[in-house]
């Protein structure tokens, strides 16, 4: 004979404290790893979808980005001249010889700094890169102290809109302009004039060399041949692999730090859990001798307390995710690319079945083991009536 499903669901009921204290844990627990996963799954998208499978990104070998890479004028110029190079329109080489610095800003309000990328471009840049868009102003003169800021820049730092000055590189910077990038990492960016902010920044090479291939099968070939130039030490790279190779390296960051307090978060509640569950079965042997009295087998018994279990993960995970939306998706999490961080869907069962197998199971499947094993002595129920037994069943 089975035991009710509206047994283990008016037990809980019941028992609203102890429901409550055990669903809000698991909740906590959710809340943290889906944050951390949300990091890390939203890094990654961002920054490939910076990148475009025609463009190539050449930087100096053993460089693991722009911003550690330098290739000087010479081997520039010998990139520049390869014939899988595409051209435009006009007649112009879509080719751009960019700079790429890391410096500190202020943020409006509340004054902190943080990092800002700056990127010195070319001509070409803005044709390599039909997903940027000038939003508001111009562009920047050739020649001159001018500067366009991505809308996350213009929005979250001091002197980011247009009209406004910023101070770098020993020089005062006008913005002129403001672009939008849609959802990549340029939209955190600050672009000027290479040759510019290169005097300004005192870097005598550039940082990367990129440019659209004329036909996208050429890859392979152009790649071979820079390889064994004696003159170069490049390496290129698609553009859409140099960005999903950055990704990575914080992506892998995010993810094992997000374990790594999920672990730390789960031991702990499965201790404080399992205690109370001991405690609980201790205080409900009268229960359980009741359920054996009525001719309930251990199975039938082990199963409806398991039951229980599910349905307080069910709440815990349910609780977590709701949370998790309420408060921590529509907040931007700093390194700047964060306006695009978004939970992915496929996560959700992922996080739905987590406090099923790491949390309830060992949380309530090993005492309420124990709580079926339990032997309950006829005599503890002799000269009770039978309509109390089943008025204890069925509170």
């Amino acid at each position: 004979m089975k035991i009710p499903f509206l047994y283990s669901f008016r037990n809980l009921l019941a028992r609203r404290l102890t429901t409550t204290l055990t669903a809000s844990g698991m909740a906590l627990v959710v809340f943290v790893f889906a944050s951390i996963l949300m990091l890390a799954e939203g890094l990654r998208k961002t920054l490939v979808n910076t990148g475009s499978y025609d463009n190539v990104v050449v930087i100096r070998k053993a460089s693991s980005s722009e911003v550690q890479s330098g290739i000087d004028r010479q081997q520039a110029s010998i990139v520049e001249m390869q014939p899988e190079v595409a051209f435009g329109s006009y007649g112009q080489r879509l080719l751009a010889k960019e700079l790429v610095v890391l410096i500190n800003l202020p943020k409006r309000g509340s004054n902190k700094p943080s990092n800002v990328v700056i990127r010195g471009i070319s001509g070409s840049s803005l044709l390599l890169r039909p997903q940027v868009k000038l939003a508001g102003g111009r562009m920047p003169r050739t020649g001159s102290s001018e500067i366009i800021a991505g809308q996350s820049i213009a929005k979250r730092f001091k002197g980011g809109g247009i009209g406004e000055t910023l101070r770098f590189g020993m020089r005062n910077w006008t913005v002129v302009g403001t672009f939008d990038a849609g959802n990549t990492g340029f939209s955190s960016e600050i672009w000027g004039d290479v040759d510019q902010l290169m005097q300004a920044f005192r870097r005598p090479v550039y940082s990367s060399v990129i440019f659209k291939l004329r036909d996208s099968s050429e890859f392979t070939k152009f790649k071979t041949r820079i390889g064994s130039d004696p003159r170069l030490t490049v390496e290129a790279k698609r553009e859409i692999t140099y960005y999903e190779d950055q990704s990575k390296m914080m992506a892998k960051f995010l993810r094992i730090l997000g374990i790594s307090l999920t672990i730390i978060f789960s031991l702990g509640a499965i201790i404080g859990a399992m205690v109370t569950m001991y405690s609980a079965v201790a205080n409900r042997t009268n229960e359980i001798g009741t359920l054996r009295a009525l001719g309930f087998q251990r199975r039938n018994i082990l199963g409806a307390f398991l039951m229980e279990s599910l349905m307080i993960g069910f709440l815990g995970g349910c609780l977590g995710l709701f949370f998790f939306f309420i408060h921590a998706a529509p907040y931007h999490f700093h390194y700047e690319l964060s306006d695009l961080f978004r939970t992915r869907l496929y996560l959700f069962p992922y996080l739905w079945y987590y406090p099923q197998i790491t949390y309830v199971l060992p949380n309530y499947g090993i005492p309420r083991r124990r709580a079926a094993r339990i032997q309950v002595g006829a005599h503890e129920y002799r000269g009770r009536p039978e309509n109390e037994l089943t008025e204890v069943l069925s509170a």
